[in-house]
């Protein structure tokens, strides 16, 4: 049974990228996995973590991000080509999901020198979270990101990191709060934008989760441990601008 719903929702997301200019519905969408409105909304959640709405949102906005490093065409015409009909709800979204606005986006080349995280009141006693990134043998992996986020894969993270290979990382000064840790990872040679790059089916990507954490005033520290794997069709896509790794000086762990 797991298996045809993982087929039907794989028919869905392949559905969504055949579409991604269309105007459609959620029944459109129910259609397409051969299931009944409500049946569908909780298998999709139940696969790919997010709900069909948002799962659309997110390959839009990764559409979006491929367009603007490969493309001459306008924001205007970009957010018409991946399905909105205001640009400027379309440049709205945009910023809240990758941390910086279309037009710099752009401008930066699709990876941004250092990751911005907001200030936020640190309790007296600050936690920490920390653990061990290891990798499947199917990856290959770079440089590793890893960061907690307050709603999944977009957006900016409240504290990141990047590593220079899988092993031990920490987070530190981790205000309380409800977090997703998320890590990815870029393999070597495969860390620009256009081409061979990750927005080309997320070729050479390895990602990892766990979560959601809750970080307590008075605990001080949060142990996780992450599996960095393939991405996988089924997971939501990376949304938030990608650090810039050929910048980052090799031999030395940096933060955010």
């Amino acid at each position: 049974m797991g298996e045809v719903i993982e087929r039907a929702v794989g028919r869905v997301i392949d559905f969504m990228h055949e579409n991604i200019g269309e105007q459609f519905t959620i029944d459109d969408m129910a259609r397409a996995a051969n299931y009944s409105k409500f049946h569908f909304s909780r298998a999709f959640q139940r696969v790919t973590g997010v709900s069909p709405g948002r799962f659309l949102a997110g390959i839009r906005l990764q559409e979006a991000k491929r367009l603007l490093v490969s493309t001459t065409l306008t924001v205007t015409d970009i957010s018409h080509r991946v399905g909105y009909t205001s640009v400027g709800t379309f440049s709205s979204r945009f910023r809240s999901s990758v941390g910086v606005s279309p037009s710099t986006y752009r401008q930066l080349g699709g990876c941004t020198p250092h990751i911005p995280m907001p200030r936020r009141d640190v309790d007296a006693r600050p936690a920490s979270v920390h653990g061990e990134i290891s990798a499947l043998p199917a990856c290959a992996p770079g440089l590793v990101f890893v960061g907690l986020f307050p709603d999944g894969p977009h957006g900016s993270p409240t504290r990141c990191s990047v590593l220079h290979r899988p092993g031990t990382y920490t987070l530190t000064t981790v205000p309380p709060g409800r977090w997703h840790l998320l890590a990815h990872s870029v393999a070597r040679g495969r860390e620009s934008v256009l081409g061979d790059g990750p927005f080309a089916g997320e070729l050479g990507l390895s990602v990892a989760s766990y979560g959601p954490i809750t970080v307590r005033p008075g605990v001080p520290v949060t142990h996780a441990d992450l599996v960095l794997r393939p991405f996988p069709v089924q997971d939501p896509p990376i949304l938030g601008a990608l650090l810039n790794m050929r910048t980052i000086a090799l031999g030395v762990d940096a933060a955010c």
